[in-house]
């Protein structure tokens, strides 16, 4: 058992660099439970106290993207306000010296403006904003000489990723023409009707847009042309070299099921594609899992991508392959890598630079390459750590990307901690190494936003603890005002995925640890094996077994707790969305050590599940066969084939239009719940998809669930 401080370590090292009304809830339905629940609940908890608690936790000034100039002397971000949000525009090393960068004509005026790119000379920066079309955005290019941010579309329908080409020419985006809710399985599923799987599917697809047009039309605006094809959705692509073609992934619609089993395509701009790689028709480790952020080596030959097993879009992980760009068989450089590579970039034809989860810490590591005699395959030769720290990483595109130079000697992105707020950092990268070594390049601390914010929750530490052969890792946060003296109740909260990572952040949120922690609870977010951060051999450890091997590594890091801290063991409740949700429904249902539960988008029965979600694709490399070919690999995991052994009372909520996680799971497990007298309740949120947009929404779930906590784990006086 180890216990790491979190803060200590963080800040040492950034030294060393330099009461609310929900919109009508669809359904709220109660069933009163057995005496025996009864009697061991308090008295209703202050709901206004709740309130309170939670409304303190807005602590300090939130980014969004952070995004370097290719020349390193300027940086632009995102910056939150109360009303939207704000591009910002500074010199490198004088933040205090920023300039606002919107397409807004009238003073006051406040539009959506995000998703920066810096043009190939950083004379000019690209951005979407819904200015000239109220909600709906356009491509603005502002060349950073005092003049305006010019318009250059009239767009119609979700755009997202705007990347200059190589020559600074034109801009591609992915672009879905018409659309009526954003691209990808979080967001909230369009009602159904007409020929289901046939009528109204959007396709994304990626459009270029000529910003330095010889010719303009009298508007001034140009129309994009749509290089991909219409049966192909997009989701992630990258330049060619030359400017004169794209390599991306994409799968046939819809799109948001196929992302799990997309394919690798080539194609010269005017041309049609060419699929380089499909992890489908393979054989070996790749085989049938999934591949992400595909990306051009310098000269073109090759392109490197992580491929695994993974969940939702954007949150990538797996190992480092790399193919040739004329084609071949796909080569490992990270295999059995006892860590997780998130989102990669070439630094050269023979280096790599790598952004990866490595137990509690976020790394970005350099790998030189060497070919074989052939002078084909490339492998990694040596590896040197650019920087090392606890603490959640990204400039904002993707979970663990970050911003660089041009000449990639500067990495500029934001980073948090549950105990620090976040700020922009840089980190300056060294020359390559002839041989492995432990390297520290320097960074360091770019703003000062949030200096004086203090959490109003308590620390967390990073725990390790040994369960069947794995060591797994998580994160404890100690109730505000820890006395070691008291004892307290203990909340575990199990992250979504299950492919994905309890990592470091700051802030609350639905289902929060530092909102739990401020109500005087411990919390626990644990990393079971299905986890990223450990290589990929423990993200698969839970293939065919959902809710076993997964929940003893849980219930170890229960005992461990209980082992240090002064947790009370007739108060421990356990939580969760999506993943989360179904480990929680299924752990109710396989021991009695919880006395409160609150399932967040969960999921009861897998076999049903199966033909309800809109995501049937993911299941496959989990369960090993379709639920039509092998129904026992289903069920011997569905909660709701055990619901005679739950006793645990139970507070279940879903967002309506829910295509991951879809609303019948969440009645049926809080049918079976009632019809068993166990103390449930189901609350379904209007509109609301897997990943919970309205703000009311966010914070009503964590007060109903704060308040069944309180009811059932009152916390120490």
């Amino acid at each position: 058992m180890i216990f790491t401080p979190t803060r200590t370590p963080f800040r040492a090292a950034l030294m060393a660099g330099a009461a609310l009304v929900l919109g009508a809830a669809f359904s709220l339905c109660s069933a009163q439970g057995a005496p025996a629940a009864q009697a061991q609940a308090s008295a209703s908890p202050d709901r206004a106290h709740i309130d309170d608690v939670l409304k303190g936790l807005s602590l300090g000034r939130s980014l969004g993207q952070v995004a370097i100039s290719p020349d390193g002397k300027r940086i632009a971000w995102i910056a939150r306000m109360k009303e939207g949000a704000e591009i910002r525009v500074a010199p490198l090393l004088s933040l205090d010296k920023s300039e606002q960068v919107t397409a807004a004509t009238k003073p006051g005026q406040h539009c959506r403006e995000g998703q920066i790119a810096w043009e190939p000379d950083s004379k000019a920066l690209a951005f979407f904003s819904d200015c000239a079309q109220p909600e709906q955005p356009d491509l603005y290019l502002a060349r950073l000489d005092g003049g305006p941010a010019r318009r250059v579309t009239e767009l119609k329908g979700y755009v997202e990723a705007p990347a200059f080409s190589p020559d600074g020419r034109s801009v591609a985006f992915l672009y879905v023409e018409g659309a009526t809710r954003p691209a990808g399985a979080l967001a909230a599923m369009k009602p159904p009707s007409g020929v289901i799987g046939e009528e109204g599917i959007e396709i994304e697809r990626v459009a270029v847009v000529p910003v330095y047009a010889d010719k303009l039309p009298p508007s001034g605006l140009v129309a994009p042309a749509i290089v991909t094809p219409a049966n192909l959705h997009v989701y992630e692509f990258d330049w060619r070299p030359d400017g004169h073609g794209l390599a991306y992934v994409a799968a046939d619609p819809p799109g948001e099921n196929n992302w799990w089993v997309a394919k690798l395509y080539t194609q010269d701009l005017g041309g049609g594609p060419e699929v380089l790689l499909a992890p489908a028709a393979i054989a070996g480790p790749l085989h049938g899992l999934q591949i992400a952020v595909p990306r051009w080596s310098p000269d073109g030959k090759e392109i490197a991508f992580i491929g695994g097993l993974m969940s939702d879009q954007g949150a990538t992980g797996g190992d480092v392959w790399i193919i040739q760009a004329a084609g071949g068989d796909p080569h490992n450089l990270t295999q059995r890598r006892p860590s997780t590579p998130a989102w990669i970039e070439w630094n050269d034809n023979r280096s790599l630079y790598v952004s990866e989860l490595s137990g509690s810490d976020s790394r970005l590591v350099r790998l030189l390459l060497q070919s074989d005699p052939a002078g084909l395959n490339l492998s990694v030769n040596a590896e040197s750590t650019i920087f090392r720290i606890p603490a959640n990483i990204g400039d904002g595109r993707m979970e663990f990307s970050l911003s660089s130079t041009a000449d990639h000697s500067l990495f500029a992105f934001q980073a948090s901690t549950f105990n620090d707020a976040p700020e922009i950092f840089i980190a300056r990268t060294v020359a390559p190494p002839m041989s492995r070594s432990a390297d520290y390049a320097p960074f360091g601390q770019l703003s000062h936003f949030n200096d004086g914010v203090e959490p109003a929750w308590g620390k967390s530490i990073s725990l390790n603890w040994k369960s069947d052969q794995f060591q797994v890792q998580g994160w404890l946060t100690l109730p505000k005002d820890y006395d070691p003296a008291k004892k307290y109740p203990l909340i575990v909260v199990v992250h979504g995925g299950p492919a994905a990572a309890a990592v470091p952040r700051w802030g609350s949120g639905s289902l929060s640890a530092a909102a739990f922690s401020a109500l005087g609870y411990f919390v626990l977010q644990p990393n079971p094996r299905g986890s990223f951060g450990q290589g990929e051999e423990f993200t698969q450890a839970n293939r065919e077994d959902f809710g076993y091997g997964d929940l003893r590594d849980i219930l170890a890091g229960v005992d461990t707790v209980e082992a240090g801290y002064p947790v009370d063991s007739n108060r421990v409740g356990l939580t969760g969305w999506s993943y989360g949700g179904f480990m929680t429904m299924f752990a109710v249902t396989q021991t009695q050590r919880f006395k409160a539960a609150v399932a967040g988008a969960g999921i009861s029965d897998w076999q049903s599940y199966y033909g309800e979600n809109s995501i049937d694709q993911w299941m496959i490399p989990y369960f090993g066969a379709p639920v039509y070919d092998d129904p026992t690999v289903y069920a011997k995991s569905s909660a709701i084939n055990f619901i005679q052994q739950a006793q645990t009372p139970t507070l279940v909520v879903v967002g309506e239009r829910d295509g991951e996680c879809p609303a019948p799971q969440s009645f049926e497990f809080w049918h079976a719940l009632r019809a068993r007298h166990v103390p449930t309740r189901l609350v379904v949120y209007p509109n609301e998809g897997h990943m919970f947009t309205d703000p009311a929404h966010q914070r009503d779930v964590m007060a109903r669930a704060a308040e069944w906590f309180a009811r059932y784990l009152p916390p120490a006086p």
